[in-house]
């Protein structure tokens, strides 16, 4: 029977001095520690490999970033993983080329939102993290990628269907299954089934940006003339109204990206709500606009925030006017993108042009930057009809 080893403690390890020729310390039952004349200390484990029956070490790491106790740990993994029938050395060979690899929901979130940054906003990637956080991690973060099912995801979003927070519940299905979807492209796991969780749930109810008819805009300017507002705020609204880009692309409006010499705004994508450059044909209407801003400084941003230097004034500013003129719960800023468009589809002008100047454009990249191109002559044309439409509104003369 051969002879049992003393197990090693700490001490003798750390006593250990290195020597002219490797000296070798025995744990038992496979595991041994290697003192080397460099002074290196390095864990192995000794055993008979299941199929070729040949002895070989498997080195564990080095002494002491592995511990005593995790040296043992691991011994005592590859054991249980021989009485099975699995070499130690195959399953350390996966370890290394799987080690990259997200193992829990929580772990490929966080990769998936690490690249997705470069193609969203920072406050639309703070919004997704956000809410993967709140109704996510805490039931789900620790469980395996590969493991996740219909069932589970469902079981975790049904209280946000309680709730009747269905426009939550509607976006979360959809940042799921983009999740899970580049996971399989990354080749973590190899598919997943929560394409259709969706249809379990309720559906949020459609609901269309408050806006008016175009009869009633002579009222609104009426109202924009004769209220107590500010000259930026109230330029701000009408610019937005007039170049029909959205509240949030109206406040970040720079000087340097305005051609006052072509009258164009070049909008650069990091601004755009669909990431891709944006040229706005400026009317006379806006250049005045313009003008008028020129007084507060042609540095930075056109509509400059009048409490923080440096940045543009809020986005909500154009929404705080028109509930403060009267039209809370009728119209918000980003409505008049919709009296725009009802317009000047009324009176028959292209529907491409309506779209490429609503930035809504086409999924075919390469085709729309030269429809940008092909329109921009046409594109001024209607800009400019609705800058004067705007005008005869204020006049309350628009015909309806």
């Amino acid at each position: 029977m051969p002879k049992q080893a003393r197990p090693l403690e700490n001490d003798q390890i750390e006593n250990c001095k290195p020597a002219t020729k490797t000296i070798t310390l025995f744990d038992g039952r496979g595991l041994i520690l290697r003192v080397q004349p460099s002074g290196n200390k390095i864990w192995y484990y000794n055993y008979v490999k299941p199929i070729s029956k040949k002895r070989t070490n498997i080195k564990l790491g080095d002494y002491p970033t592995l511990t005593l106790e995790e040296a043992r740990s691991k011994r005592e993994h590859f054991i249980s993983l021989l009485k099975q029938g699995e070499d130690p050395m195959h399953w350390q060979l996966e370890e290394y080329f799987m080690e990259d690899i997200p193992r829990t929901i929580k772990q490929a979130a966080e990769r998936w939102l690490h690249l997705h940054a470069d193609e969203v906003t920072k406050r639309h990637l703070f919004n997704i993290r956000r809410s993967l956080e709140l109704h996510v991690f805490p039931s789900l973060g620790d469980f395996p990628v590969k493991m996740i099912t219909p069932v589970i995801i469902i079981k975790t979003l049904k209280p946000l269907e309680h709730a009747g927070k269905l426009e939550t519940l509607s976006r979360l299905c959809t940042r799921v299954n983009q999740l899970m979807d580049w996971c399989v492209n990354h080749g973590f796991i190899e598919s997943h089934r929560l394409g259709k969780i969706r249809s379990v749930f309720r559906r949020p109810t459609a609901s269309r940006m408050k806006t008016i008819k175009p009869r009633e805009l002579p009222e609104l300017m009426q109202r924009l003339n004769s209220g107590s507002i500010d000259i930026i705020s109230r330029s701000l609204l009408e610019w937005q109204m007039h170049t029909m880009v959205r509240p949030g692309e109206a406040v970040k409006a720079r000087w340097q990206d305005i051609d006052l010499v072509n009258a164009i705004w070049e909008i650069p994508p990091e601004y755009m709500k669909m990431r891709r450059p944006h040229q706005v044909p400026l009317s006379p209407q806006c250049i005045k606009i313009l003008e008028m801003m020129k007084s507060f400084g042609q540095q930075g941003f056109v509509f400059q925030s009048f409490y923080r230097k440096g940045t543009h004034i809020n986005k909500e500013t154009a929404n705080n006017v028109l509930r403060r003129v009267g039209y809370e719960g009728r119209l918000v800023a980003h409505g008049l993108r919709a009296l725009a468009s009802t317009v000047l589809n009324e009176h028959e002008f292209k529907a491409d042009w309506i779209e490429m100047s609503l930035a809504h454009g086409d999924k075919n990249y390469i085709r729309d930057i030269y429809n940008n191109a092909e329109y921009l002559i046409g594109r001024r044309e209607m800009h400019n009809w609705w800058s004067n439409y705007i005008e005869q509104a204020r006049l309350g003369a628009a015909s309806t």
